[in-house]
């Protein structure tokens, strides 16, 4: 029993700034069949914009290539890395696995999982757009109102998770304005000063 490393490989009929919803789709579909697999009681939450954790723990990581072809894209790839077995050492950084919380599974059997999950999560998308895939995926991140700091390169921005906007960048208030962000990392739990 080990690990999960997976890409999967789409051609997609979309623009590549329709791109910004496959992390968030691909998301909710890893951090379902996590959930599946955990005992009761052990929930999998999904950070903005490509972790899955487990009790503040990183679990699970999501990167998204593609290649655009003028107006549209020619390829995307969604690369999933999941820890099942063993949590790699990570300096500075919470990492877990699934066995860990009790799951009881091979790396065959979750991913096959999550391609079912992503196969059904695509489906939703191309039937109800990116409203419902960005509902689903509030669904199982951070709580609304969440104390963050976005950091991008050193600067670090401080405030309250205000949602994402309907491209699927993360909305901040930051004292009395909303500041998006369509990349950075997050750090959860940070205070407003």
């Amino acid at each position: 029993m080990g690990n999960v490393a997976l890409s999967v490989l789409l051609r997609p009929a979309i623009t590549p700034a329709q791109s910004g919803m496959f992390p968030l789709l691909a998301g909710v579909a890893v951090v379902q069949a996590i959930g599946e697999a955990l005992p009761a009681g052990v929930k999998a939450m999904l950070k903005w914009p490509n972790d899955v954790l487990i009790e503040g723990a990183k679990c699970a990581g999501l990167l998204i290539d593609a290649a655009p072809l003028g107006n549209r894209v020619d390829w995307l790839v969604i690369g999933m890395g999941i820890n099942v077995a063993f949590a790699p050492v990570v300096a500075g950084r919470a990492v877990t696995c699934l066995a860990a919380h009790g799951a009881k599974l091979t790396a065959e059997q979750l991913a096959a999982a999550v391609l079912a999950r992503l196969a059904e999560a695509l489906q939703i998308h191309q039937e109800y757009g990116a409203g419902l895939t960005i509902e689903r995926w509030m669904s199982q991140a951070h709580p609304f109102g969440s104390e963050m700091a976005v950091k991008v390169g050193e600067t670090a921005v401080k405030g309250r998770f205000e949602g994402l906007s309907a491209g699927g960048e993360l909305m901040l208030r930051v004292g009395k304005r909303i500041e998006s962000f369509s990349t950075g990392e997050i750090l959860l739990g940070w205070k407003e000063e």
